[in-house]
């Protein structure tokens, strides 16, 4: 499994660890048992209501910022926020391109289509 920020990982293996027991420091409730916590839960309340706003919208920048009243430059920086939070890598829309690529290149190489063909798929690629 893939670590999120947060979520501690064992340090022999690699594979996430399981909390045991937790405490507060404030008002010293302890909650024993064996569990792995959300990686949310290092979001707070703000940046959760702001996720659960991203789901109910769809994903759609463009209506959150509709919703919220604010412009979308800060409705973006704010799931950028969120998601440095979370520790999370953005999918690199360069990385899709240049697989994409390689897949045309295999399918030539295996004979699967022609020179022609792979140079009509890597120019629509390019647009």
């Amino acid at each position: 499994m893939k670590n999120i920020k947060g979520l501690p990982l064992c340090p022999v293996c690699n594979s996430l660890m399981e909390v045991q027991e937790l405490a507060c420091t404030s008002c010293e409730v302890m909650v024993k048992g064996s569990f792995i916590p959300s990686p949310l839960k290092v979001l707070s309340d703000k940046d959760e209501e702001f996720v659960l706003l991203f789901l109910q919208a769809r994903g759609n920048l463009k209506e959150m910022e509709r919703v919220l009243g604010v412009s979308y430059p800060t409705v973006r920086s704010r799931m950028e926020a969120i998601i440095e939070k979370l520790g999370l890598t953005p999918f690199d829309e360069k990385e899709e391109e240049h697989l994409e690529r390689v897949d045309v290149l295999k399918r030539l190489e295996k004979g699967e289509i022609n020179t022609k063909e792979a140079m009509e798929l890597l120019r629509k690629e390019r647009r």
